[in-house]
């Protein structure tokens, strides 16, 4: 699956985005290892810990149905701004996928810039550190 098409599967999924509190649409598309792609969208929540980001959505999905290695994953945000992951997000991909690369997209130009999980995240929380 090329990049763009990866984006364009995320910004589909950003169309069903439930997020009347920050009135900003973010969808996510991720790709396992084996070519499989999961969707998710920001679910948002007055109560703020229960949102649901986009990314985790889409990882829950691909857990769900068995898949735990993970290539990449594209997210896009309405407006201006880069669909960048949270922190939350960023360490819940590190768990799974460390070297995944994560496409980051704007809905008002369909511009994009990637990056490796790691420059997003550069001190990972680990099992070892346990």
């Amino acid at each position: 699956m090329t990049d763009r098409k990866l984006l364009e599967t995320a910004a589909d999924a950003m169309e069903n985005s439930y997020s009347p509190y920050s009135r900003s649409k973010i969808g996510a598309a991720l790709e396992c290892a084996d070519g499989t792609v999961f969707t998710g969208c920001l679910i948002e929540n007055y109560a703020l810990g229960a949102t649901i980001c986009a990314e985790t959505a889409a990882i829950a999905a691909a857990v769900s149905a068995g898949h735990k290695s993970f290539k990449r994953i594209a997210t896009i945000a309405e407006g201006n701004t880069y669909g960048l992951p949270c922190g939350n997000c960023r360490q819940v991909l590190n768990e799974l996928s460390p070297s995944i690369e994560v496409l980051c997209a704007r809905a008002s130009d369909g511009r994009f810039v990637s990056y490796s999980l790691n420059a997003l995240l550069p001190m990972p929380l680990s099992a070892e550190e346990i």
